[in-house]
């Protein structure tokens, strides 16, 4: 069993998160967060496995509370979800220690598959990110 925190200050989006993985037999949502401080909280408290986590949320962004999370709490991931697609966020997400980030607009089946990717311990980047910034990438070097 995968224990999953979600953490987003939008009560509609922590809902459809939770429709999604809900019919996993081998997720299980453990609690919510509506911003990084209380993510950090129910890190310590909870210990959940993964931590689905938003960058744009008040008193503190999820940037700020992976640093944390990563930092005192090891054995929990970190996956971001959420709908910005800049390649900043992105370097900053790696950069700080999340195990992936994935966009807001991903099906049910993709986010289940990616947090058990994340949980063995691979890395997750959407597809669709992949092909924005590496192809741009790889063109800049021609």
């Amino acid at each position: 069993m995968i224990n999953v925190l979600i953490a987003d200050d939008q009560n509609f989006v922590r809902k459809t998160l939770e429709s999604y993985l809900e019919p996993e037999s081998d997720l299980n949502i453990i609690g919510f967060a509506d911003n990084g401080k209380t993510a950090i909280e129910k890190v310590e408290t909870l210990q959940p496995d993964v931590v689905l986590m938003d960058i744009e949320m008040p008193i503190m962004d999820g940037l700020t509370a992976t640093k944390t999370i990563v930092e005192k709490f090891a054995e929990t991931k970190v996956l971001m979800l959420t709908i910005h697609d800049r390649e900043q966020d992105i370097a900053t997400a790696i950069k700080l220690g999340a195990k992936g980030y994935w966009l807001k607009n991903t099906t049910a089946k993709e986010l289940a598959d990616a947090i058990r990717y994340v949980h063995k311990g691979y890395f997750q980047l959407t597809l669709e990110l992949v092909e924005k910034h590496f192809s741009k990438a790889a063109m800049s070097n021609l």
